[in-house]
């Protein structure tokens, strides 16, 4: 089905908001308010000069990719925005930073409205960011004016091995509407080259998506893509799952 494979790959467009290539040193300058301010507003002036100004190579960031997946997000949703805060301390006591993309397309008729997140660390060295941490990422696609709303249960981070619930609910009665869906990992090869995955839907029985699924043995990460086909639209989902060896570090 054409157009759901479509879906799922606009969705993936939400995913890696800032691209993450490994993991920033636990230990870093915290980002002042003035520096968040200006990296939304160069990530919202599509002025790659101002972006570059304030990216400096490090560890989990790559200002080329950056730009890369900023461009590709601009194409698909031509009103895409940025929004970068302050978000909550992590146990270290040291500030995250939250940052939130939305935007829209038109396209055969139909609406697509994105919403996606990602809660972080940035390094600084004072005049540049220089490395970053992801801790938690998740997207959200809807086709369609009245599509339904969904929550999105699947934890932030399990351990090596665990078994863990994969839900997708959607956060109204479906008054006996049928609905469809399905769900599969993607790759990090897959979710940087924005490609459309393959997702096989079947009947629903209950108001969404339910599955357990494993943790692989080695310290990493999981992405999942669900597909929700419902009558008055059709939601694609995406989220990051860190895999962690310590359950220490479950929780950042």
């Amino acid at each position: 089905m054409p157009c759901l494979r479509q879906l799922s790959a606009l969705c993936l467009g939400g995913l890696m908001l800032v691209p993450s290539l490994g993991a920033a040193p636990a230990r870093a300058a915290i980002p002042t308010t003035s520096q968040l301010e200006a990296l939304e507003a160069a990530l919202n002036s599509g002025d790659d000069t101002a972006l570059s100004a304030l990216l400096s190579q490090g560890p989990g960031l790559n200002p080329q990719e950056l730009k890369q997946r900023r461009q590709q997000l601009k194409e698909q949703f031509p009103d895409v925005r940025w929004q970068v805060k302050t978000g909550p301390a992590l146990r270290s006591g040291q500030p995250s930073v939250m940052v939130k993309v939305s935007g829209t397309r038109r396209q055969g008729g139909s609406t697509y409205r994105l919403e996606a997140e990602q809660r972080l660390s940035l390094q600084t060295d004072g005049q540049r960011f220089t490395g970053q941490t992801i801790w938690r990422e998740q997207s959200v696609l809807r086709n369609g004016e009245n599509a339904p709303s969904v929550s999105v249960l699947i934890p932030d981070a399990v351990l090596t091995g665990q078994r863990y619930d994969v839900d997708v609910i959607f956060d109204d009665p479906l008054d006996g509407a049928l609905v469809a869906g399905g769900i599969r990992s993607i790759s990090s090869e897959q979710v940087m080259a924005m490609e459309s995955p393959r997702v096989d839907l079947a009947a629903l029985g209950g108001g969404g998506l339910f599955k357990v699924v494993q943790a692989p043995q080695a310290p990493g990460a999981q992405t999942w893509a669900v597909l929700l086909v419902h009558p008055k639209g059709v939601v694609s989902a995406t989220k990051r799952v860190r895999v962690v060896a310590d359950r220490g570090v479950l929780e950042p």
